[in-house]
């Protein structure tokens, strides 16, 4: 831990009604005694004063200031609201940091200082970042629920498992020569079952979790002048893409993100598919298959015009290619106003008319799935990679009781596991990671 007291701005920088800074360390209040008027401090209380310099006037400020640990990063703290002059941020931080003792805030400085001083855990502080970045109301829900530590909690019973299951292994070691057996196989397995059910729910909550934090992916697919490009432009409410008559118009993806119901998508508008000698639109078309793969909702357009069983034809085509077990695959049938007979299990739309946009953004709602506000999906990458490291550890355990290995090669493993949950929440760390995680931070958090 560093003594330096450190300080930075924590609004956005530009012009604006107001400014905030924010100091940390064992000296903020006679740093801030240094530049302002008012010499006698109530801890917590929002406190009017002037800012001044050799008695000249910078700013009538508001300062708070935050006795540890009762303060973001457990340290002294001082928070000075002052006017959002460019010109008056400017001396504001010049003279702060003329002061021997203080020096500019590196990023994310202000959580890590909280996270080492044990306000948060390492998962904790780094949904402060995905609540800043949050962008939509589901994003924010889920980076709210890991902030009040949601999935600290379940990590926490995942670990004591753990240790439960060491502990009547090591127990049994202890005693080994008495023969003595503590706890049946059946019942070692049944633990371990509840930890391998857990940790593979949280490792395949990663995909939703990840479409909800950075939105989800919808390829928009369809052969050319099926409508695709006024689709885009439809759920956009603006003329994002080009739309015309002439065939292979959308060369490339164009990828738009829209909130709907709460949730971001990601919406990619693709070239259409056909066969075709231009080098450019088979480079495009080739993008449209990558971009199916990676949606997680597909949604394809049929022209209205096109007969119902080369339409079909045309779906079961397009089905073979591409693996949908995981993804909800959303057939429309576009140009609806044109009245031509639908197919079977499409859904009728008109982009022109907006017949049929209601019901396509519940089914685009639907995908995403409801879940409970206390819910834990996993977001991050880290923990996934994490948390995948520990569902394989928990495959060793159990290849070890099948194989009736000694308890002291079984343990290993389930120190493994243990060793990965650590990283998660910080009780396992290195300098690098946590310099990695929380440079990611803007500067005044």
């Amino acid at each position: 831990m560093t003594t330096d007291t450190i300080v930075a701005l924590a609004t956005p920088a530009g012009k604006g009604a107001i400014a905030l800074f924010r100091l940390s360390g064992h000296d903020v209040l006679t740093v801030l005694q240094s530049f302002v008027s008012v010499k006698q401090w109530e801890p917590r209380k929002a406190t009017y004063t002037k800012f001044v310099n050799h008695q000249q006037l910078i700013d009538e400020v508001v300062a708070t200031y935050y006795v540890a640990p009762h303060s973001y990063t457990g340290e002294d703290m001082v928070e000075i609201s002052c006017h959002g002059s460019t010109y008056i941020q400017q001396q504001i931080l010049q003279l702060l940091l003329s002061f021997p003792t203080v020096r500019m805030a590196e990023p994310g400085e202000f959580t890590q200082r909280a996270f080492l001083n044990g306000k948060f855990d390492l998962a904790q502080a780094e949904a402060v970042a995905d609540l800043i970045d949050s962008h939509s109301e589901s994003s924010h829900r889920l980076a709210v629920n890991q902030l009040r530590g949601g999935f600290s909690k379940e990590l926490a019973q995942i670990r004591n498992q753990f240790v439960e299951l060491t502990s009547l292994l090591e127990l049994e070691l202890d005693f080994s020569e008495e023969e003595v057996e503590f706890a049946n196989r059946d019942q070692l397995m049944s633990l371990l079952d509840t930890l391998e059910t857990r940790t593979r729910q949280l490792v395949n909550s990663f995909r939703t979790g990840n479409a909800i934090k950075n939105g989800v992916p919808v390829a928009i697919i369809g052969k050319p002048n099926a409508g695709k490009s006024t689709l885009l432009n439809a759920l956009l409410h603006d003329d994002r893409a080009i739309v015309s008559p002439i065939a292979g118009t959308t060369r490339d993806t164009i990828e738009e993100t829209i909130t709907l119901n709460g949730t971001l998508f990601r919406f990619i508008d693709t070239a259409g598919l056909r066969h075709s000698d231009d080098t450019i639109e088979t480079a495009g078309v080739d993008r449209s298959y990558q971009a199916m793969q990676k949606a997680q909702v597909i949604l394809y357009l049929i022209d209205s015009s096109t007969p119902q069983q080369e339409a079909e034809q045309e779906i079961a085509s397009t089905l073979a290619s591409v693996d949908t077990n995981d993804k909800k695959f959303i057939v429309i049938r576009t140009k609806s106003d044109l009245h031509i007979p639908p197919i079977s299990n499409a859904l009728l739309l008109s982009a022109q008319t907006g017949e049929g946009m209601d019901t396509l953004i519940q089914s685009l709602t639907q995908s995403v799935g409801n879940y409970a506000i206390d819910t834990t999906l996993l977001t991050n990458v880290r923990h996934y990679e994490a948390m995948t490291h520990i569902l394989e550890s928990i495959g060793h355990i159990r290849e070890g009781f099948d194989q009736q290995q000694p308890a002291d090669l079984i343990i290993v493993d389930i120190r493994d596991a243990l060793y990965h949950l650590g990283t998660i929440t910080g009780q396992v760390s290195t300098d690098e990671v946590l310099n990695t995680i929380f440079s990611r931070f803007c500067i005044g958090k």
